[in-house]
């Protein structure tokens, strides 16, 4: 695998994530598999997209890559892991990957097709926050800088082998009004609505590879700001309160999750449905619409994002929405990043009643995943959980844990910065120097550790990676031909299928 060495330079492309290091001179790093991890992940049956083949950064790190191709490990690994790759494809062992067996013996050390998997759907919810149009000065903030048919064509997707089918909304009028944002412009796209993410399938080539056609959901959260944090609510509320169904009324989670799932602005027309109806409405089209082929629902998110994606895919199971016609069912699966505590401690239990399967990846310096419930939680003593485990303010989180440390890598700096520590970039840059518990940070992939700081500043400073690298050229300003600069007005949004009535009436649900 030959890795760009020599003098590095930026070279910021404003509307794709192009590789920011380019230089003239080559070295090869060895790293796991037979050349690299690349070849272990293609043999697993899945080609990570153009976006995350990145070059690595400057001539300063030479000894710094070779270092970390960590040849003290051993040929005893490498062979693992060529043997490994050889003898099982995704398309073989997806339901394995998705937690069919809760991922045992899957996570220490990691199987390097889940770890492949994990970085992959990671650079899917990394696509809402590269979509998501932050700027205070701009008519369509709140809103995604694309339409729905180029989602992945406008951010060198291309090859990521899925097609988005909709978008989803939210509306700013619930809960955690820190976490939308709002033109500062008396002419906007929206008065109360803001993009939150989007459903997309994979194409006939990529279910080949991944052995199903799966679904996947991507919720929105936050990059570094964590505002949001204050707005949310303390106590717990119940589930079946807002009209999703749990015969379990002890069953709670937290209020301005289930608020900003279930609110909608009958005045809006992009926030006139709920994020739960759109969500369910489009679920059940697609698994109508492949009835005979084998289907997954992948669930997943950042931060707030994997709150959503928790409870969407609770509701999801709850619901029977994931049951076919003929009464097989869908499995469902959620990879959560960075996320909080959701409910309370039925809510877990009714989790893994339901057979949802949910992995959380986390940072252990990160305040996200110690939240809400910082004292009162599932790690108290059984005595103390006995008799707290009912009250409104007693979390806990569900599913599994791989924990991450920013520390054990030698590109970022080690200092607790809580921004930084709930980063998702730098989560997918410790999942591919990852390998188990104990064992020496070492890359896999060629993704670059210069997406670390596209919009933070986490890497240390002799790599020359500047801080918030990722801009938007002239912040979407474009010169006329008369030489005026104006902001262009974009293509309409999609906002709702015309058939959404038809699949809230299958559902049950009122419009």
């Amino acid at each position: 695998m030959a890795i760009s060495s020599s003098t590095a330079i930026l070279a910021v492309n404003i509307h794709q994530d192009s590789a920011p290091i380019r230089s003239e001179q080559r070295f090869q790093i060895p790293l796991f598999g037979k050349t690299s991890q690349f070849k272990c992940i293609e043999s697993g049956g899945f080609k990570l997209p153009k976006r995350t083949q990145r070059h690595v950064v400057s001539k300063t790190n030479e000894s710094l890559l070779s270092n970390l191709a960590a040849p003290e490990l051993g040929k005893q690994n490498e062979q693992e892991n060529e043997e490994s790759s050889e003898k099982r494809r995704l398309a073989g062992c997806w339901r394995e990957v998705a937690g069919a067996n809760d991922w045992a013996g899957m996570l220490d050390p990691i199987d390097p097709i889940l770890r492949s998997e994990l970085i992959r759907y990671g650079e899917m919810v990394q696509a809402c926050y590269d979509s998501f149009d932050y700027d205070l000065y701009s008519s369509y903030c709140g809103s995604c800088r694309f339409i729905r048919r180029q989602f992945f064509q406008e951010l060198g997707m291309e090859d990521c082998g899925y097609e988005v089918s909709r978008y989803l909304y939210a509306t700013s009028t619930a809960n955690l009004t820190k976490f939308f944002k709002k033109s500062r412009w008396p002419k906007v796209w929206s008065e109360s609505a803001n993009w939150i993410g989007y459903v997309a399938v994979s194409n006939d080539e990529t279910s080949a590879r991944l052995g199903r056609r799966d679904i996947v959901v991507s919720w929105r959260g936050t990059v570094t700001n964590l505002e949001w944090v204050e707005d949310m609510n303390t106590f717990l509320s119940p589930i079946s309160a807002d009209k999703i169904p749990c015969p379990d009324p002890t069953v709670r989670v937290e209020s301005g999750f289930l608020d900003l799932y279930t609110a909608k602005d009958k005045n809006c027309r992009f926030c006139k449905y709920s994020a739960r109806e759109q969500i369910l409405t489009e679920v059940k089209r697609l698994i109508e619409m492949y009835p005979n082929e084998e289907l997954s629902i992948t669930m997943t998110g950042h931060s707030l994002g994997s709150a959503l994606a928790t409870l969407s895919a609770y509701d999801v199971v709850e619901t029977g929405t994931n049951v076919r016609s003929d009464g097989r069912t869908v499995p469902v699966c959620v990879y959560s990043f960075a996320g909080p505590r959701v409910g309370n401690m039925r809510f877990r239990d009714r989790v893994e009643r339901l057979g949802l399967k949910v992995l959380r990846v986390l940072n252990i310096h990160d305040i996200v995943p110690k939240s809400p419930g910082l004292f009162f939680n599932e790690s108290m003593p059984r005595v103390v959980a006995k008799v707290v485990e009912e009250q409104p303010w007693c979390y806990s989180h569900v599913g599994v844990r791989l924990e991450l440390d920013h520390k054990s890598s030698p590109f970022l700096r080690p200092e607790e910065d809580v921004g930084n520590a709930h980063n998702l970039e730098a989560h997918l840059h410790l999942l591919d120097g990852y390998h188990g518990k104990g064992q020496k940070f070492a890359l896999t992939t060629e993704r670059d550790p210069a997406l670390v700081n596209k919009s933070c500043d986490f890497l240390q400073d002799h790599l020359t990676v500047p801080p918030s690298w990722k801009q938007y050229e002239n912040k979407g300003m474009v010169r006329t031909k008369d030489g005026r600069w104006i902001l262009p007005e974009r293509p309409k949004l999609d906002d709702h299928p015309d058939d959404m009535h038809l699949y809230l009436s299958k559902l049950g649900l009122s419009s």
